[in-house]
């Protein structure tokens, strides 16, 4: 028998190492177009790979899934997160459990996640082909034709074929998996940072607010968790969540939209309005500047003052009731607007891709081409930070590596 692979990222290497291990006497290839394989990889994780996440429950870990979440729901009991685990440890890759639950090599560096691949493939024997990017897709009788973008490459007859080429930022790069039959879920970005040209907070680069809660005007999208101010507007876990679950919404909006931040993680404006009181009671002497609540960075929190028109020289107890309902507001609902999309970092993640419904889950396999594959990003699955996203094509490389 022989496996193509198409595609030489974390999916890719997953399923074609899988499939060798069910089937020893098959001759398994990856098809890589670019000239390294597991680029994505190398870089996730700013370069220390977060290769999946500490949570072992599954119905709490489908809810990091914008899209695919219920049925990747089977997938993740076929191999879980204790898998992901068990499978690099044993093969000689220690790993580590943040506080966060994001789980890293405890080496720090992704380049043990490739080494483990590579050792992996030269120990069973799979093949690896770069700049062999394939354009199509040929069912025949017994299999498939593989055809590759350079006319110098010939076609390759293979009985079973895995497409793990991931997210494709265009419907274009997606047409050949229509054309045989699959239906398609527009493509468009997740996960990336709000781009906020006229907001003079971007002043404030590099401030974080562990506990931020954000929300998208006009909808029911929230996300919470730390906030990073940019010198193009915002990032970190609360932003990238945000966007990760409006995805859609946000390109309907064509990035032009008002949001509002909670600066200090109480929802209830009576509660910080009490907490501002009481200030005003213990401090009454001293200057707006020195006192900043709710852990506020000095910076943030004088640009906060300005923006409500108050001098930071100002004593507590001159704060009048005016005064301390427009802190309150600036605390609990504070605005910015968000105009254009940022670009795509080399990590983005796509939403969008191979539509479920064209996909058997328990196997992985196409339900219009037998003995065609998915696994990994092309696939209209995607989570947000976390190790969730590479967890996706550990579990469903594994299923389809059974090829079954």
């Amino acid at each position: 028998m022989k496996i193509g692979i198409i595609g030489g990222g974390a999916a890719g290497f997953f399923s074609a190492i899988a499939a060798k291990e069910n089937y020893p006497n098959a001759e398994v290839i990856i098809f890589e177009k670019s000239r390294k394989v597991l680029a994505k990889v190398k870089i996730s994780g700013g370069g220390r790979c977060n290769v999946t996440n500490g949570c072992t429950s599954i119905p709490e870990l489908l809810k990091a899934y914008p899209r695919g979440g219920r049925s990747l729901k089977k997938v993740l009991h076929v191999f879980s997160t204790k898998d992901t685990m068990k499978w690099f440890k044993s093969r000689g890759v220690p790993l580590l459990i943040q506080d966060d639950n994001c789980v890293f090599p405890v080496s720090q560096d992704s380049q043990s996640i490739i080494d483990c691949f590579l050792k992996e493939c030269r120990r069973l024997g799979v093949k690896i082909k770069t700049e062999a990017g394939v354009r199509a897709i040929k069912p025949k009788r017994n299999g498939f034709e593989l055809k590759f973008m350079s006319d110098e490459r010939k076609p390759e007859h293979f009985d079973k074929v895995i497409v793990t080429t991931g997210g494709s930022p265009k419907m274009s790069g997606l047409k050949w998996l229509e054309d045989l039959g699959h239906q398609i879920e527009s493509p468009v970005p997740s996960l990336f940072t709000f781009n906020m040209p006229t907001e003079k907070v971007r002043d404030l680069m590099g401030v974080v607010v562990e506990k931020a809660m954000v929300s998208i005007q006009g909808t029911k999208l929230k996300a919470e968790g730390p906030l990073l101010i940019t010198h193009w507007g915002m990032s970190g876990p609360a932003i990238l969540k945000l966007s990760a679950f409006g995805a859609r919404l946000i390109h309907e909006m064509n990035y032009h939209f008002k949001f509002q931040v909670n600066w200090c993680n109480e929802q209830r404006g009576d509660v910080v309005l009490n907490t501002l009181q009481a200030i005003v009671m213990q401090s009454p002497n001293k200057v707006l500047a020195n006192v900043k609540p709710y852990g506020l960075s000095e910076r943030l929190w004088l640009f906060l003052l300005e923006k409500c028109e108050l001098s930071d020289r100002k004593k507590w107890g001159e704060l009048g009731k005016k005064a301390l309902n427009k802190l309150t507001n600036i605390l609990v609902n504070d605005e910015y607007m968000v105009k254009g999309s940022s670009k795509f970092r080399d990590e983005f993640v796509t939403c969008g891709g191979v539509s479920l419904k064209s996909i058997n889950l328990n196997t992985m396999e196409s339900k219009v081409c037998k003995n065609l594959y998915f696994a990994g990003e092309v696939l209209d699955i995607d989570a947000i930070t976390g190790g969730y996203n590479l967890q996706a094509a550990w579990s469903t490389g594994f299923v389809a590596g059974q090829l079954k």
